[in-house]
């Protein structure tokens, strides 16, 4: 029985989960004792909970070489939620390039490891860090950009940061993303977002601008989304949680964005309630970590 458990952020997402506050009280509904403690809090004494679960840790893609040794001493104290292998595969959109290979729509990706020179897409492109959240370091670009856009990729890989160049699809500008959120690998519920990712700038703020709604996610969106945890699960087990973002390509198919299973916003505002039965069913449930990887 989990009588204590940890919802683990940081200093700087203090009061800025739309999820907190829902999903705290539909725990303590349950029974459960639960505390919001930083990641980095050096005070925090991880073995007095029965686990820990990552919630907005947003802070991370710039504290790498904190956060990844802490995964570990968290595992080895508590159940983390999710665990290390499935935080580390998901944190680094390399693993996109599995997910192609295993046959799951992606959004066209290129690759730049620190070193590599960048080609540039005909129309309008996407920079972005392979390890990254919220959208910052990402930007927008056309070509007539280009000059602005190598800088953006020599700055990233200065930082011994491997970058992905994507084309700017034309429906997010008009259809935005669908989040599709997986509980205990099944999907839940899904939503629609927009992110103000800027053109030629950087994001300034933890986490760049988000207009959601509610969604009802057609089959062919669900599809895809199954495929990829399909991938997922065999490569790591199933996931107490994961957000398969998905985007419509310039052909009309339905691709995969990215897979975020490190501290997803589970949009639970524009959900039925019962979703958020579904999150506490998932965080509760006992031997979480014989089965997540």
């Amino acid at each position: 029985m989990i009588e204590r458990l940890a919802w683990v952020t940081t200093r700087a997402a203090r009061g800025r989960d739309e999820d907190e506050d829902v999903a705290l009280a539909a725990l303590r509904r349950a029974g459960v004792e639960v505390d919001v403690v930083d990641w980095d809090d050096a005070q925090v004494d991880w073995s007095a909970y029965d686990r820990a679960v990552l919630r907005s840790t947003w802070d991370y893609p710039d504290r790498l070489a904190e956060f990844l040794p802490w995964l570990d001493r968290v595992a080895a104290a508590t159940d983390l939620v999710n665990p290390p292998a499935t935080v580390r595969w998901s944190l680094d959109k390399h693993y996109l390039r599995e997910l192609e290979a295993a046959g799951v729509a992606i959004t066209p990706t290129v690759f730049l490891l620190p070193g590599e020179a960048p080609s540039w897409p005909d129309d309008d492109f996407v920079v972005k860090p392979a390890v990254g959240a919220g959208s910052r370091d990402t930007a927008t670009y056309g070509p007539e950009d280009v000059e602005v856009a190598a800088a953006h990729v020599a700055r990233l890989h200065a930082a011994d940061r491997a970058v992905l160049v994507q084309p700017f699809l034309a429906s997010v500008a008009t259809d935005g993303e669908w989040p599709l959120v997986y509980l205990d690998g099944t999907f839940s519920h899904a939503a629609s977002k927009r992110v103000a990712v800027p053109r030629a700038g950087s994001v300034a703020d933890l986490f760049a601008e988000e207009t959601n709604a509610p969604h009802e996610a057609t089959p062919a969106q669900v599809a895809v989304g199954d495929a990829a945890l399909r991938v997922v699960t065999e490569l790591l087990g199933t996931p107490a949680y994961a957000r398969v973002d998905v985007v419509r390509g310039d052909a009309g198919e339905h691709c995969v964005l990215e897979v975020e299973m490190v501290e997803p916003s589970l949009f639970l505002p524009y959900a039925e309630p019962a979703a958020v039965d579904r999150l506490v069913a998932a965080l509760v449930r006992p031997g979480r970590g014989a089965t997540a990887g």
